[in-house]
């Protein structure tokens, strides 16, 4: 029973449903029918004035009436009939932004100026040795080492202190011949052939002396083979420079051979510096600029130096060029290898310049916003230079004293993408 009463139920309420829905369809062809006879009316009054009828008023477009992308700016009409034309004749394309709109983003420009620009250029370096007081010792005659005086890498060495002893057949046959000639006995007559033998026998003496100087035997050892009227087995090679002895080849009982190398000896009173400079700065760096060293290993030291060489080939692995420095090292404090901080101060001049975040890189081309007056902003593409003290050199594209924006620069660059407004092909 309570079944038939709810499909009953059901049924009542289903037919009310429909006959609402009717009555709300029949009342808006109702309140349609009006404007359209209004419509008409119109129509035919103006066919009967004579006049044209009025021309209906297209649909609002979807850009219409609504907010912009960003509060309080009205993008409706990106490029102003005042926009200055460029130099090709056209139109500038501008953004524009009202003031109200530039306050709450906080839109600020700046001028581009022509101010003097100055670069400090930091450059990691090491100490090494200054290649002109290093020394290679070696022997001019072909020998055995029979005694060797330094033999470990490291040592100090002065100046004629002996190196290593060596046993030559030409050293000691050239003895003899001095012997010989050191032997000869001025005759008692005064014939012109004597004195010419006399003569002879000198400079034969002087030369075989001079030989011995030539294969670096010193001259207390040349007096004593003379003094002795004995040739010595062996001669003693000494060292041609104070310094440190960095590489060592000689062993003994080695045969060595006239010309190859037996130590390398380096004076470390005076140091290069060898820095590397990175190739968007080697254009910057010549010699004489100054530069300012600090050592790793002695921090709170400040050492002042300049350029002296700018080497002429770039390293093929770090892509580097090096440049060199000489520091004066005369307690030794500066080690070979020890690493190195080098400033450089660059002073370029007088440049057209702006805030270096003022210039939006796309990665093909440079763009500034120009502030135009009265919230119109232009974009344009420019050329920019070198990049110095936090500012970047203007090559083309600006003028002095014209402003760009300097802060809320990418949303500035946002609403001009989204309306499509692109700086003016140069």
């Amino acid at each position: 029973m309570k079944r038939k009463q709810w499909i009953v139920a059901g049924s009542i309420l289903s037919i009310i449903a429909i006959i609402l829905i009717g009555l709300f369809i029949l009342k808006g062809k109702e309140g349609q029918k009006p404007g359209g006879a209004q419509e008409d009316r119109s129509t035919q009054q103006g066919h009967v004035n004579g006049a044209p009828p009025a021309a209906p008023k297209p649909p609002a477009t979807k850009g219409q009436g609504q907010m912009s992308s960003m509060p309080g700016m009205d993008m409706g009409s990106q490029v102003a009939q005042k926009n200055p034309s460029t130099a090709t004749g056209r139109e500038a394309p501008m953004v524009e932004i009202p003031e109200d709109a530039q306050k709450l983003i906080g839109v600020k420009t700046v001028p581009a100026e022509v101010v003097d620009m100055a670069r400090t250029i930091r450059l990691t370096g090491r100490i090494d040795y200054d290649e002109k007081l290093l020394y290679t010792v070696n022997t001019k005659v072909e020998g055995w080492i029979e005694r060797l005086y330094v033999d470990y890498t490291g040592r100090l060495v002065k100046k004629g202190e002996p190196l290593m002893e060596i046993y030559s057949p030409d050293l000691f046959s050239a003895q003899q011949e001095l012997i010989s000639l050191s032997g000869w006995k001025k005759p008692e007559g005064v014939s012109g052939v004597d004195s010419m033998l006399d003569a002879d026998s000198e400079k034969l003496k002087q030369a075989a002396r001079q030989r011995l100087r030539l294969w670096d035997i010193s001259d207390a050892q040349i007096d004593r083979i003379v003094r002795t009227g004995k040739p010595e087995r062996t001669l003693t090679i000494a060292s041609p420079a104070s310094g440190y002895v960095v590489k060592r080849y000689a062993t003994r009982g080695m045969r060595v051979m006239a010309g190859e190398p037996l130590f390398d000896i380096v004076d470390l009173s005076r140091v290069w510096v060898v820095s590397q400079v990175s190739e968007p700065d080697m254009a910057l760096v010549k010699p004489g600029l100054e530069a300012r060293i600090t050592v790793t290993g002695l921090p709170g030291t400040v050492y002042s130096s300049h350029i002296d060489y700018v080497y002429p080939v770039i390293n093929e692995q770090t892509r580097t060029l090096e440049v060199r420095s000489t520091l004066p090292n005369p307690q030794e404090t500066l080690k070979p290898q020890m690493f190195a901080t080098v400033e450089i101060s660059v002073h370029l001049g007088k440049r057209l310049s702006v805030p270096e975040d003022t210039v939006m890189d796309t990665g093909e081309r440079q763009v500034v916003y120009v502030d135009r007056g009265e919230g119109m902003f232009e974009p344009r593409a420019v050329t920019s230079g070198i990049r110095a003290g936090g500012r970047r050199e203007i090559v083309s594209g600006l003028k002095s004293g014209e402003r760009v924006a300097s802060s809320a620069l990418f949303l500035i660059d946002s609403e001009a993408q989204l309306k499509g407004v692109a700086p003016a092909a140069k």
